[in-house]
């Protein structure tokens, strides 16, 4: 049983290793970061100009989603680095000789989801904080802010980095699954953004219903303050169906690393 814990130890350091000493971390980490914190305030910038007008208006406004409206463009930065992480080494033949180093090969997929996960944590929740901060910065013209002590603000700015770890892993999932750049991020993207949309020619109602169980729909729910119960789950429940979404797709990931040739 210490052996086993050493390994894995050993096995995360390596990955993580990996991680940050590929060029394409770095690229990806700062192109998420510049879509939080940048989106996050031109949107506000826009709200600015186009403020609630009617009570009801208001009462629905919630600030913090505003702020962190980037993070739901940041997977594409993240989403990409996920399924790089495994599909970079089968492209290049080097996950041979890592899957020689730990032939259990299982331990190899959980080293890459903790050091991804790591990683984006590291670098989205600050980069969350930073575009809640500039975003109610920008909204306070208008007095439509709102600050990180009010019920639920920080939770929402957790959320939406647990979101992009999320993101990342069902990347990683698709990558090791698929074994392929571009059919990973097809994949990915199919499920993040082609679903939603044809969920969308569903009579409303029953779009409204399924969507929010998309992992689209169930971010939305994690960097909301003040979530609408007819078209999206609750904080808890958007945390409850990206984490299924994710067990599943790392499931089948893993069973197909062990039981097929690299």
């Amino acid at each position: 049983m210490t052996t086993m814990r050493v390994r894995q130890r050993s096995v995360i350091h390596a990955e993580w290793t990996k991680v940050r000493s590929v060029p394409s971390t770095l690229w990806s980490l700062l192109a998420a970061a510049a879509l939080i914190v940048g989106l996050g305030g031109l949107y506000a910038a826009v709200r600015v100009t186009r403020p609630p007008k009617t009570p009801e208006a208001l009462a629905a406004f919630d600030p913090t989603a505003v702020s962190l409206t980037g993070a739901q463009l940041a997977v594409f930065a993240i989403g990409i680095l996920g399924v790089l992480v495994v599909t970079a080494e089968f492209a290049t033949g080097t996950i041979r000789s890592t899957l020689a180093a730990v032939p259990r090969r299982l331990p190899v997929l959980w080293g890459k989801a903790v050091a991804l996960s790591a990683t984006t944590l590291v670098l989205c929740l600050p980069a969350a904080l930073v575009a809640f901060l500039v975003g109610q910065s920008v909204l306070s013209a208008e007095h439509l802010n709102t600050t990180l002590g009010a019920p639920g603000v920080g939770r929402a700015v957790v959320g939406s980095a647990a979101y992009l770890v999320a993101v990342g892993l069902l990347g990683l999932a698709f990558g090791a699954l698929l074994r392929s750049t571009a059919a990973g991020i097809g994949a990915l993207f199919g499920v993040l953004f082609a679903l939603p949309i044809l969920v969308g020619f569903l009579p409303e109602h029953a779009a409204d219903s399924v969507a929010k169980f998309l992992p689209s729909g169930a971010g939305a729910a994690l960097t909301s303050v003040r979530p609408d119960a007819a078209t999206e789950l609750s904080p808890l429940g958007g945390l409850i169906v990206l984490t299924l979404y994710v067990a599943v797709a790392l499931a089948l990931a893993a069973w197909r690393l062990r039981h097929r040739d690299a």
